[in-house]
């Protein structure tokens, strides 16, 4: 039987209530991982045609957001938090290239902040990854892509400032 929105939803938020803080994150990381494995699944939430941005379910009590995303071609982000939020990626069809950053300065007033890239990694259909709050990243995807994406909080809510990338000898 496929797993459905709400049986999703509902693992979800056992795992965030019965085990608090990161490791609580990470069992969310593992069933993201699981539920791309469901094909009924991935294609009843993020079907063709999904808009780039779609709330599937919004937690009334813990407040995470589980969202479907889909991009028709090539788009890419600039270095990015999820300012108090965490954010756990999955990814559904396609690639996504993400980045990772270290903070040289954070965003101030209307000062864009500062960040260094470290590292550049593929998600591929299957795999998840959570960035905690404050951790700066970027994705780029150079075709179509499908992902379902999980928000500590609707960012829709949430102002975040920018961030600059800076080469190593600007840092």
């Amino acid at each position: 039987m496929a797993l459905t929105l709400e049986a999703f939803a509902a693992q979800c938020k056992a795992a965030l209530q019965d085990t608090p803080g990161t490791p609580g994150r990470e069992k969310v990381c593992a069933l993201v991982r699981e539920a791309l494995k469901d094909a009924d699944f991935v294609a009843a939430q993020i079907p063709e045609g999904t808009p780039e941005r779609q709330v599937l379910y919004e937690d009334p009590e813990l407040g995470f957001t589980l969202l479907a995303h889909a991009y028709a071609g090539a788009k890419t982000s600039g270095p990015h938090d999820h300012g108090p939020s965490w954010a756990i990626y999955g990814q559904a069809a396609g690639e996504t290239v993400m980045s990772d950053f270290d903070c040289i300065s954070r965003p101030d007033g209307l000062k864009s902040g500062k960040a260094l890239r470290v590292r550049d990694y593929t998600l591929r259909p299957g795999d998840a990854h959570l960035y905690e709050p404050g951790v700066i990243h970027a994705p780029r995807r150079d075709g179509p892509t499908r992902l379902l994406r999980i928000e500590g909080m609707n960012m829709d809510r949430v102002k975040r400032l920018p961030y600059t990338e800076v080469q190593a000898a600007e840092a």
